[in-house]
């Protein structure tokens, strides 16, 4: 099948205000009709359609402060966009959330909200806006998971078992929709410097980073995840290293990742530095 075509498109980005979501909207500026930018911050929203416009006076960017893990607030802006009669054609579910820690030292609150942001947010825009896309019989969804969803992840439990989902639901989704014309991908990236790991990281504990060679640039994730949805490809790990990586993951025995998870978890609680590569994956602070 071929893929989506990016030009003239009408595009909704979640988790906008920041790091991947901003550069989807910086780079799709260009090339889409217009943009619909949804995160938290207005006030970081309103400087980003302040910038695109600049760049383009003929853009079409729609703004939408919005609290994805609310029901009342998502519910508002599908109403929003149904009284606006604005046609999402694109639709990129980059929202998140992180939390860095033991999971029995967590704030349930906080739980609660990496949940309703990661998977039940994702879900229902995605449910909210495929059948008018189906109708058209064109449209493309990216959903942008983490590499860290390959694998259970000592001190990212939650985290991780939600890109787990994500990336399992969007592979599902995909087979789903096959010849309908509407193109599903999922961005699965490893480390890249942004907000979120900084976010994601609980007060007292020091921050952990990967090697800088697995780290890609933002704009390179967004490159190659907007190359993937446009060639059509189920799955895109930016980064040749990540790549590789996750192929060995994903070709190792179960056994041998407990004994890695249990090991990392061993040197960290030892306050030892033993980074992992796959948990930094960026997005706007607070929300990915």
């Amino acid at each position: 099948m071929s893929g989506f075509k990016i030009d003239g498109c009408s595009a909704l980005i979640t988790g906008a205000s920041a790091g991947i979501g901003r550069e989807f909207a910086r780079q799709l500026a260009g090339r889409a009709g217009s943009l619909v930018l949804v995160a938290r911050r207005g006030e970081r929203l309103e400087q980003l359609r302040d910038e695109l416009i600049k760049r383009d006076p003929n853009l079409h960017v729609h703004i939408r402060a919005t609290d994805l893990s609310r029901d009342d607030q998502r519910d508002e802006l599908c109403d929003w966009l149904a009284r606006e009669k604005i046609h999402v054609d694109f639709l990129i579910n980059n929202a998140g959330l992180g939390d860095l820690g033991p999971f029995a030292a967590a704030d349930p609150d906080r739980i609660d909200q990496m949940l309703r942001v990661n998977i039940i947010a994702l879900t229902a825009l995605t449910r909210e806006l495929l059948p008018a896309m189906i109708g058209r019989k064109q449209g493309a969804i990216l959903n942008v998971s983490s590499s860290a969803g390959f694998l259970p992840i000592a001190g990212f439990a939650v985290y991780a078992a939600t890109k787990a989902y994500v990336t399992s639901f969007s592979e599902a989704i995909r087979a789903e929709l096959y010849g309908t014309g509407v193109k599903v991908s999922t961005l699965c990236p490893g480390p890249v410097h942004t907000e979120f790991g900084d976010v994601a990281n609980r007060p007292g504990r020091q921050p952990e980073r990967g090697p800088e060679v697995v780290y890609v640039s933002v704009e390179r994730v967004v490159r190659d995840a907007i190359a993937g949805i446009e060639g059509n490809r189920a799955l895109v790990i930016p980064g040749f290293m990540m790549k590789l990586g996750m192929l060995f993951v994903r070709l190792t025995p179960m056994s041998i990742l407990r004994l890695a998870s249990r090991i990392s978890e061993t040197i960290s609680r030892s306050g030892k530095t033993f980074p992992s590569v796959i948990q930094d994956n960026g997005r706007e602070k607070g929300h990915r």
